[in-house]
């Protein structure tokens, strides 16, 4: 994979690593992240299919149709792109904490998040409070510092969700802007994290 920078302004398409090294898990202190299976389908329904979960981000929760639809989507990121999100699970037990991971969702918006990969996540309930998004997240943009060439990261977040909010600024993420998301122009924050050293 070429090694160049995609700086602002640039309107290059998003690729990611060819290298097997760049495909294996990511192990953190209490996490393994490793890419979507089919098998994930029903930690993954249920996680998007909890209300809790869903009341931040898309105001209602998801059906076992959207949710398999969103598993493809993961899955298909990874072959088509080369990142995507990630399964975090329980380094000890294996139990599922929840997902986190980069996409380029060509989102309609406004304003326009631009041509860099956009990270998201969200933990299971029994899993928030503890700092496994901020482990993950960390781990997931140290993954894309490496293996991506985009400058920055960027993200949205629901401006009352004060919980998301720390994980980004704690993650290096600042406010860009706000915007308007989704068929009921929602509000949301937009945030961005430039690479180390640029």
């Amino acid at each position: 994979m070429a090694r160049s920078k995609m700086k602002d302004g640039e309107k290059t398409e998003l690729t990611g690593p060819d290298d097997d090294a760049a495909r294996a898990d990511i192990l953190t202190e209490r996490t393994r992240m490793r890419r979507h299976t089919i098998g994930d389908f029903d930690a993954s329904a249920a996680l998007w299919g909890d209300p809790e979960i869903a009341r931040h981000i898309s105001g209602k929760p998801s059906t076992r149709s959207e949710s398999w639809a969103r598993l493809l989507r993961y899955i298909g990121h990874w072959q088509a792109l080369s990142f995507g999100y990630w399964v975090v699970e329980d380094r000890a037990t294996g139990g599922f904490f929840g997902e986190v991971g980069l996409a380029d969702y060509k989102r309609d918006m406004t304003p326009s998040l631009g041509p860099w990969p956009e990270i998201g996540w969200a933990m299971a309930t029994h899993a928030q409070g503890r700092g496994l998004a901020t482990e993950a997240v960390a781990a997931a943009l140290g993954w894309s510092d490496r293996w991506l060439p985009a400058d920055r990261t960027v993200c949205i977040i629901a401006p009352d969700h004060d919980a998301s909010i720390r994980v980004a600024k704690r993650n290096g993420f600042a406010e860009r802007g706000r915007g308007q998301f989704g068929s009921e122009n929602s509000p949301v924050l937009i945030m961005e994290r430039f690479k180390p050293g640029i």
